[in-house]
This record gives structure tokens, C-alpha cells and sequence, in this order.
């Protein structure tokens, strides 16, 4: 299929997208400057366009789309099926808008109200005042977005499960190359973990958008930690480490895994260590176990629900204000996707979690100065089921035994 013929079949695809979504009317796509790559992928367009004057597309519910764009860059929008409308000033902009609005009541743009999504808020709030002038009501894409960008396709899920498998074998690996390191009395640094890590990802096939996280002690109680070649903290027995690491395989489409495991260096985990991470993976276990609960009868829940189960065990432990961040967050191409987040901590998150989609679970509890314990697995939702790839996941904190690799 050549390039003209699948933007077709895309919009085609948006079309009934739309058309499930109760009264909505239709989509309107803008751009100015690269500022919403979510439309340019949506839309199957070339994100390295030259791209300097405003556009829209406009995609109804029934019905052809329409363009418009400005006179001097008319075929931006070339390669996408639909009615051309031309603008130089803005009054023939504004024109050219109320028009092809002028039937419309209720459309969807990427906006998000009081930005409780800012993956989504992509379109400026003057656009917005613009179209409302219009007599429209303008809702959120959100729910259109997630179908396009967060639901995966067969090849994706292969990759997912290939990234995840190698993040999991890189985890043994690490620990194994910490404790041998310790045991041959190499001097190892958070930073000489990290680069390890690194180069284990490249030896499995596997690329990622920034370096992992190697922390530890109270490096680990920064959830985003990221150690520097000068300065970082030696490893040494008696520490805690915490490794965090994303990757995915270096083809289009590819898509990505993202886990977090904690050791301790010696052969006995303190008893305080070890209760601080059973409760972190009580809590992660009971939202794993809620999400299968519900997708098992057939009621996919919301990114809210799921959080609020994950955080209510921290929160019964006593340790809620320890807990800084969301439970999880989308998974896609990107390590931070743009389905549904697993949050009602940031924002309540209150989309609901579709088949075909990834997030990862990942409670943690930072205590200040002393030390962190973080356990992430990723959750993908097939039509039936929710399943954990890269088993097997960790269920107590690790002895890091300095030995032999």
C-alpha cells in the first residue's frame, strides 16, 4: 500500500473512531511549528515536514475532511484526502475555520481541562478561545488518542516481550557484576554500574532514550537519580542499589519495557530493608492482581482505580507520604506513552485502560537520607487477560553475595 493510499485507510480508521465516541461531531488537527507531534503520527505525516505557518484538518465524523493551510506551504497536507481551503491573513484563516465549523457543536482537540493530562495538551489555549468563538464546545481528544497511539499491534507485543526477556536477564547480570566486582576488589561507582548496564543492552540488541538509574543508599530515595561520571557513590557490601532500567529494540515501531529491581550488597538484608520492600510489592502485587481481576470479567478499569489500590496498601503501612509519584504510567514507542497513566495522585487519570495497551506498575517508598525501594513490572492487556512479561518478577530484595561471576 503506498503512502496516499494508507493516509486514506487511516482517516478512514479515524472516522469510526470518531463515530464511537457519543456526540462528538469530529476531530480537528492543528499545528504550528511541530508544536503537536501526536497529530503528525496520527496522521501518518513526515515529522521532519518544514512546517513554519499554521495548518488544520479537519476529520468529521461523516463526511470529507478539509484543510487549511497557508498559501505558502500548500502541500503540507498533500499526501491526506480531503477539501483544500488556502488563507494569508488571519481574517481569511478565521473564515475559512468558522466555515468548515459551522455545523459542528462538539469536537475533539488535543487539550486537556486544567491540563490534567499534559501529555495531551498540545493545542495552545488562544486556538482554543478561537474555536469556541465559534459557538463549538471543544472536549478532549484523549480517549481518540489512546486508540492511536497506546494499542499495540502483534509486532509490537513481540518486541515488548523481547525487551522485557533482555531487561530481565540484564538485571541478573548487573547484580552478578556487582557482586563479582566487589569480590575481585575492583573499585565500582553508581556511574561504572550504570555504563555496565549500558553496554548490556547493547550486547542484548536493545537501544533506550536515556541512561538507566544505578542509586544507592540515599541516591535510591531520589526516584530520578542519575549518577554522573564525577561524584557518583561507590558500591560497597553493606549498600542498597536500585537499578531502573528501559529499552527496546532499534527497529520502527519497536516498542519499549521499563522495570525496576533492588539489591543489597551482603549476604543478609537488613530486617527493616526487606519489610519496606514486601510492602512496596504488596502494593504492586494488589494492583496487578485488581487490573487482572477486572479484565478476567470482561470491565476494563480506569488509570485512577488502579492507582488508588496500589497506593492504599503504602498508605495502611503508614508510609503514604513517602510514596511521591503516580503508580505507573502508559508504555508505547515512547517509554512514557500516551494511554493511560496509572495515576490519581498527579492527576486522576480517568481513562480507561484499553485491550492492546502497556503501563507499568511501580509503587515505591523514599525515605529521605536513608535509603529508596521501587519495584516496576509492566502489565499488558490482551482481550481477556492482563499479563506480566519478563518473569520472573522479584519478590524479595536481593542478597548481592560479592562472588565470582
Amino acid at each position: 500500500m503506498d503512502t496516499h493510499s494508507l493516509s486514506h485507510a487511516q482517516v478512514s480508521r479515524i472516522q469510526q473512531a470518531i463515530r464511537k465516541q457519543p456526540g462528538l461531531d469530529g476531530w480537528l488537527f492543528y499545528d504550528f511549528r511541530h508544536l503537536d507531534p501526536i497529530a503528525y503520527r496520527v496522521l501518518l505525516l513526515d515529522p521532519s515536514l518544514h512546517v513554519t505557518r499554521r495548518w488544520y484538518y479537519w476529520v468529521p465524523a461523516v463526511g470529507r475532511p478539509v484543510k487549511v493551510q497557508h498559501r505558502i506551504e500548500p502541500h503540507v497536507l498533500e499526501r491526506l484526502p480531503g477539501d483544500l481551503q488556502l488563507y494569508v491573513s488571519w481574517r481569511e484563516q478565521h473564515a475559512a475555520l468558522k466555515s468548515l465549523l459551522q455545523s459542528a457543536k462538539r469536537i475533539a482537540m488535543q487539550y486537556s481541562p486544567m491540563n490534567a493530562i499534559p501529555y495531551l495538551s498540545r493545542v495552545d489555549a488562544g486556538t482554543i478561545e478561537l474555536i469556541r468563538g465559534f459557538g463549538v464546545e471543544v472536549v478532549t481528544s484523549a480517549d481518540l488518542v489512546q486508540q492511536f497511539e497506546a494499542v499495540w499491534d502483534e509486532s509490537q507485543l513481540a518486541s515488548h516481550q523481547v525487551a522485557a526477556e533482555g531487561l530481565r536477564a540484564i538485571v541478573d547480570e548487573a547484580f552478578g557484576f556487582v557482586g563479582a566486582s566487589l569480590a575481585a576488589g575492583r573499585a565500582l561507582t553508581e556511574y561504572g554500574l550504570q555504563q555496565y548496564i549500558l553496554s548490556r543492552m547493547q550486547a542484548h540488541g536493545l537501544v533506550t532514550s536515556s541512561p538507566p538509574i544505578a542509586a544507592v543508599n540515599a541516591h535510591s530515595a531520589d526516584p530520578h537519580y542519575g549518577p554522573l561520571p564525577e561524584g557518583s557513590a561507590p558500591i560497597r557490601a553493606g549498600d542498597l542499589v536500585l537499578i531502573d532500567l528501559w529499552a527496546k529494540q532499534p527497529c520502527a515501531g519497536a516498542v519499549y519495557a521499563d522495570i525496576t529491581w533492588t539489591g543489597f550488597v551482603g549476604q543478609t538484608v537488613p530486617v527493616r530493608q526487606q519489610e519496606i520492600f514486601q510492602i512496596v510489592r504488596r502494593a504492586r502485587d494488589a494492583a496487578v492482581g485488581f487490573v487482572q481481576g477486572r479484565v478476567r470479567d470482561g470491565v476494563f478499569p480506569f488509570g485512577w482505580e488502579v492507582d488508588n489500590v496500589c497506593r492504599q496498601v503504602v498508605c495502611d503501612a503508614g508510609y503514604e507520604k513517602y510514596f511521591l509519584h503516580r503508580t505507573g504510567h502508559s508504555i508505547g514507542e515512547e517509554v512514557h506513552g500516551n494511554g493511560a497513566n496509572i495515576d490519581s495522585l498527579e492527576t486522576q487519570d480517568a481513562r480507561r485502560l484499553l485491550p492492546g495497551t502497556c503501563f507499568s506498575i511501580e509503587p515505591g517508598i523514599y525515605l529521605r537520607d536513608e535509603f529508596g525501594i521501587r519495584s516496576e513490572l509492566d502489565v499488558y492487556l490482551s482481550a481477556c487477560d492482563a499479563i506480566v512479561y519478563g518473569q520472573p518478577v522479584q519478590t524479595e530484595l536481593i542478597a548481592i553475595s560479592p562472588a565470582a561471576k
